[in-house]
């Protein structure tokens, strides 16, 4: 099996990925609570507002030498703590962030049937559905994982990021099982 002879399947469960994708963000519940808004929310607009697209950090520190200054280190014990992205000003432009995220679920799909035809010697649909749904797991949820970790990122949104992947999953290994 070749991964270019697993192009509909790499097609179809981007579709199909895509159109469970904007299921779950508008239609089910899980994700409206995900981000909170700030108690002076016009406070912190102004004291962002001029700052170029980019991650930034509160309290700036980069070097762990860096803590052995006593101011820097009481304004990590008074906190707060935060990791900030400031994106470009502007009304969102959903055009392009749909199409991007297509070709994101392309490659996931692509990425799949490369194992698929490298692991897979016939089209055993549970043996496909289980190497391409397990890729898509990993591609579609696993690196969130770190940034609860590292970057605070509440555990609650990386369970149910790790949910929507499981669904994508299950949606790509479906269709892999079904036309590989």
């Amino acid at each position: 099996m070749t991964i270019t002879a697993l192009w509909l399947p790499i097609l179809l469960s981007a579709v199909a990925v895509w159109v469970a994708s904007a299921l779950v963000w508008m239609v089910l519940p899980w994700h409206k609570a995900d981000w909170l808004r700030p108690a002076d929310e016009e406070g912190l607009r102004d004291v962002l507002k001029g700052s170029a697209p980019g991650n930034y950090m509160l309290p700036y520190c980069i070097d762990p030498n860096e803590l052995k200054n006593d101011k820097l280190r009481q304004k990590f014990i008074d906190g707060p703590l935060a990791y900030i992205t400031v994106i470009p000003s502007g009304l969102p432009k959903m055009g392009p962030k749909l199409a991007m995220t297509f070709l994101y679920y392309l490659f996931v799909g692509v990425i799949a049937a490369y194992f698929v035809s490298r692991t897979v010697s016939g089209g055993d649909y549970l043996e496909v559905f289980r190497i391409a749904g397990t890729t898509a797991f990993v591609a579609y949820g696993i690196a969130y994982i770190q940034d609860s970790i590292w970057f605070g990122r509440p555990w609650s949104l990386t369970l149910k990021t790790l949910l929507d992947a499981l669904i994508y999953s299950l949606l790509t290994g479906g269709i892999f099982g079904w036309l590989a």
